[in-house]
């Protein structure tokens, strides 16, 4: 599987797990909270000396660099994995990849709060 399934499966699996819980009876009413924070992923990668997030094959299959980011609602990393497939990146390159990450990460956020409802905490 390439990056972007396994970041779809770690995104959507969040909702899917919140979801499930959710469905469980009398797991509403407990006061203490049962996910910490949220979790989303984003795949990025190098393609011709250009940032691109969310890869598709073509871009895939030519990346110089390919990323995978996981981070919590909190804005913290979970996990982080580059590899340079056809040359070396600088560390100027690996912050923009970070930063556009986070940028992606809260994007899929918020959608995951849209999907969720208005009832889900701000995590």
């Amino acid at each position: 599987a390439d990056g972007g399934t396994r970041t779809l499966a770690i995104t959507g699996g969040f909702v899917a797990l919140v979801d499930a819980v959710r469905s469980i009876s009398g797991l509403e009413t407990t006061s203490r909270p049962i996910f910490r924070s949220s979790v989303a992923a984003v795949s990025l990668g190098l393609v011709n000396d250009r940032l691109l997030l969310d890869l598709d094959y073509s871009e895939d299959s030519r990346a110089q660099v390919d990323s995978n980011i996981v981070m919590t609602g909190a804005g913290e990393f979970v996990e982080i994995q580059g590899t340079a497939e056809g040359r070396t990146f600088t560390r100027e390159q690996f912050d923009a990849q970070l930063q556009l990450a986070e940028a992606g990460v809260k994007q899929l956020r918020e959608l995951q709060r849209e999907a969720l409802g208005a009832d889900w905490p701000n995590v």
